[in-house]
């Protein structure tokens, strides 16, 4: 299945350090590729554990989860080293006090599950977690906005949060929360995450009727710049499923099982 779906993606706009999805024909179960030049076959691994784990936003947003899980979840994070810890809102300051002087930076969440928080409480959650050590601030859009084809107040929303953390030297990913929402809505949102600079288009929350599928990143790929990155969430559960987002231009991730991926990776790189 992976590979046919491999196969039939469409082309991609590269980002920025990424490789391209059409450099190879066909992904394999190891994440290996079967590249053909001159009419010679060669195998070779196309990542390294880096790249594996540094496409990783280890997530910590299970709303029950306790202290004790989410200083256990930091420490894994180090141990894996990721790109990124997200975390429920009230724990951030501690996340990033643990994270201070490594290479994971630490996340969290605004307007998080609905986004149909006002403007000015999603400004203030964004300037109380830069405040609190936030390095990138995954964002949900007005769902009711986007439905209602209000593209005007879906913008100034946006607007609002991405000035205020760009002001602030950090990043922010928009989350669209797919499963609501029509093509035509996805593209609209994709255009307007990059006319404002958005720094990734994302496809869920995880808390969604649906997470990320390979319809949704291909399209999200093929109507964003290369500049505007896309992470995908929901139901990332093994490294098989990771690559095959990889393969598609997908940069980040968003896991709860990130030792299980992890482990795996290893796994199959000393074979």
């Amino acid at each position: 299945m992976a590979r046919e779906l491999v196969r039939a993606a469409p082309a991609l706009v590269p980002t920025p350090g990424f490789p391209r999805a059409s450099m190879c024909r066909e992904e394999s179960r190891h994440g290996t590729h079967e590249c053909v030049r001159h009419g010679e076959k060669s195998r070779r691994m196309d990542y390294t554990y880096e790249d594996i784990a540094k496409m990783i936003d280890h997530s910590l947003l299970n709303p029950t989860l306790t202290a004790a899980e989410m200083e256990r979840g930091c420490r894994l994070a180090l141990d894996y080293d990721v790109a990124s810890v997200c975390i429920l809102p009230y724990y951030l300051r501690r996340c990033a006090q643990m994270l201070a002087g490594s290479q994971v930076k630490a996340s969290t969440t605004i307007g998080f599950p609905h986004g149909c928080h006002t403007t000015a409480v999603k400004v203030a959650e964004a300037e109380r977690a830069l405040a609190d050590g936030g390095q990138e601030l995954d964002m949900v859009v007005n769902i009711s906005a986007v439905l209602s084809g209000d593209w005007r107040y879906v913008r100034d929303d946006l607007a609002a949060v991405i000035a205020v953390t760009h002001a602030a030297g950090q990043k922010v990913k928009v989350i669209f929360e797919n499963c609501y929402l029509n093509d035509a809505q996805k593209i609209r949102l994709c255009e307007i995450s990059s006319e404002l600079g958005a720094d990734w288009v994302k496809t869920s929350t995880g808390f969604g009727t649906s997470g990320a599928t390979i319809e949704d990143v291909k399209l999200m790929r093929a109507h964003s710049p290369a500049h505007v990155q896309v992470k995908a969430a929901g139901g990332i559960r093994d490294l098989d499923k990771l690559l095959m987002y990889r393969a598609l231009g997908v940069s980040r991730v968003g896991a709860s099982r990130t030792k299980d991926i992890l482990e795996d990776c290893r796994r199959r790189l000393a074979k």
